[in-house]
């Protein structure tokens, strides 16, 4: 495929219990052989625990409010405007620590799987689990 266009009211949206996404690029929305991308909304006060992507880089920039966001064992604060990379196989989180709803995109690379990406869960293991 050579491209296409897509319209808000064809992005393939999917809530979660902890928000929501929409999947602009992924191998299902666009056939994406190398890109996914996402826009994460993180409802207050919650957020996507800690994982990692063993083959794939991500890039998470951050739309609309605020967002703890974890690389490895360092945190930040993070608002509209900025961004966090992070490599292959790196564990990571995202938080919204506010009482306002907050808005990421993020973009991995290279597209796993039928997917687009792999995640490994390990919220459960330390340090992880007593990290935050």
């Amino acid at each position: 495929m050579k491209g296409r266009f897509t319209s808000t009211k064809e992005v393939q949206r999917e809530e979660v219990a902890w928000g929501s996404l929409a999947w602009f690029s992924s191998p299902a929305a666009t056939g994406a052989k190398a890109l996914v991308v996402v826009e994460v909304t993180i409802k207050p006060g919650t957020g996507h625990s800690f994982h990692k992507h063993p083959s794939q880089e991500e890039v998470i920039y951050v739309i609309d409010g605020e967002v703890e966001q974890w690389v490895d064992q360092r945190k930040r604060i993070l608002g509209a405007g900025d961004s966090a990379f992070i490599g292959k196989d790196v564990v990571h989180a995202s938080f919204n620590p506010s009482r306002e709803p907050a808005r990421l995109l993020a973009m991995l690379s290279p597209s796993v799987g039928t997917e687009g990406y792999a995640l490994v869960d390990v919220a459960e293991e330390e340090p992880w689990a007593s990290i935050r």
